[in-house]
């Protein structure tokens, strides 16, 4: 445990309304601690993406604790303290619990059915399968930061005395800057191939290096990976993309072959046209210190599926002879794509002709900016279309057209109000 005085971490860099949720439990008697990577990015001197929680309140406490409070989740309850359009995420400290055939069903905590549930997939399993299919036994902190998937992400910050408590040994790879597994690496790659993905992703991000176990059993276990929930797998990428270091998070899946059995167009696509479309995009996150708005799903899968050879043509809806319009049902190997993601995908690639034009009139002009994809198109513009002068142009005509819509506005009379015409008032009954 490392006390208040040995650590940096000050409470004015926890977001104000995690705090809130932190002080309220602890008040309420229950033990609070903020939890996993924003503790370990506090560390680091990195700004957290979110703030969890963990806490020995069961979710149903957490919600009578809080007005505006959530429960959702089918195989684990989780409370969603929501901030407006912010939610703090607070679970209840779990124990971990070994992999079990579904003739051996492991003990849970009897709790009534959530009004909201999420609708959060499981697989099926069979006898010889690791898989965790449940994991909803409640459990000490200790407990908790050994079921978790790395040392690093153990880290607990406890609300009470602004202590960091370590039980697995994360602060010594933070100093040593390696991503360690808790436990042996092979059986918990096998519950939650996804982990590896995990491991990669980290170690890219945090320029950590990999510990000797953990690439051994990546190496043997990679195909494993191809068991996880598609939709689970490309939310994973998008997360990946958006942090800033998807070139060489990709680099390193594609040597370890992680890409293979989920999305073999990217490992075989694995070249120079693809790591200069991953460093681009790499370059315009770095500009910001959170991620933007405008790395939208359709402009980050643009990031993939150009350099494979995609264009506005090939994501075009086809007519069949029939007559019926039929939309291009795309996937890279295993990972689903979102129909709308793709469309708008179609419409970002055909705007680029019409704004790399510099002799457009400003009647065309204006008509480009009021599509519905302008937006997205002049971040694509921004990031991959190598035509600085095309988006100066841009930027100046769209400065000026606001300039001139202000004046207008400034300068337009207010409207007449028009007086009301009194009905005919009938006569009383």
């Amino acid at each position: 445990m490392l006390p208040r005085a040995a650590h940096a971490i000050s409470r004015q860099q926890i977001d104000p309304d995690a705090l809130k949720v932190l002080n309220r439990l602890h008040r309420s008697g229950y033990i609070a601690y903020l939890v996993g990577g924003s503790v370990r990015d506090l560390l680091l001197d990195r700004r957290p993406k979110d703030f969890d929680i963990g806490t020995s309140a069961h979710p149903y406490q957490v919600k009578k604790a809080f007005r505006n409070c959530w429960i959702i989740g089918r195989r684990f309850r989780l409370a969603h303290v929501r901030f407006g359009t912010k939610n703090i995420e607070v679970a209840t400290f779990r124990r971990h619990v070994a992999a079990t055939s579904p003739t051996q069903t492991p003990p849970t905590v009897d709790l009534p059915a959530a009004p909201e549930a999420g609708a959060e997939a499981e697989a099926g399993a069979t006898d010889q399968d690791r898989m965790l299919h449940r994991d909803n036994t409640f459990g000490t902190p200790e407990e908790d930061a050994f079921r978790r998937d790395f040392t690093i992400n153990a880290l607990f910050y406890n609300i009470a005395d602004f202590s960091i408590i370590d039980f697995t040994g994360g602060l010594r790879d933070l100093d040593a800057k390696v991503v360690r597994c808790i436990g042996d690496p092979n059986e918990r790659f096998q519950e939650d191939p996804v982990r590896m993905m995990r491991a990669v992703a980290m170690a890219a991000r945090l320029g950590f290096t990999i510990d000797p176990p953990v690439e051994d059993a990546i190496a043997r276990h990679h195909t494993a990976i191809a068991q996880s929930a598609p939709a689970r797998l490309i939310d994973e990428l998008y997360k990946l993309l958006r942090s800033g270091a998807g070139e060489r998070a990709f680099f390193m899946m594609a040597e370890r072959r992680l890409l293979e059995p989920i999305a073999p167009p990217l490992q075989q696509g694995a070249g120079p046209g693809l790591w200069r479309s991953l460093a681009e995009l790499d370059a315009y996150r770095a500009r910001f210190g959170e991620t933007p708005g405008t790395l939208t799903n359709a402009v980050i899968l643009g990031t993939l599926l150009v350099p494979l050879g995609h264009s506005a043509r090939s994501l075009t809806p086809t007519v069949q002879p029939d007559g019926e319009t039929r939309d291009p049902r795309l996937s890279i190997g295993m990972l689903p794509l979102a129909r709308r993601d793709v469309e708008r995908l179609r419409q970002i690639l055909a705007l680029q002709r019409g704004l790399l034009d510099t002799r457009l009139s400003p009647r065309a002009r204006l008509g480009l900016t009021r599509r519905a994809a302008f937006g997205e198109a002049m971040t694509w513009l921004e990031i991959h279309g190598n035509a600085p002068d095309a988006l100066e142009h841009w930027k100046g005509f769209l400065e000026a057209a606001g300039t001139l819509s202000a004046e207008e506005t400034h300068a337009a009379p207010p409207a007449r109000r028009r007086r009301r015409r009194r009905g005919r008032r009938r006569p009383a009954q």
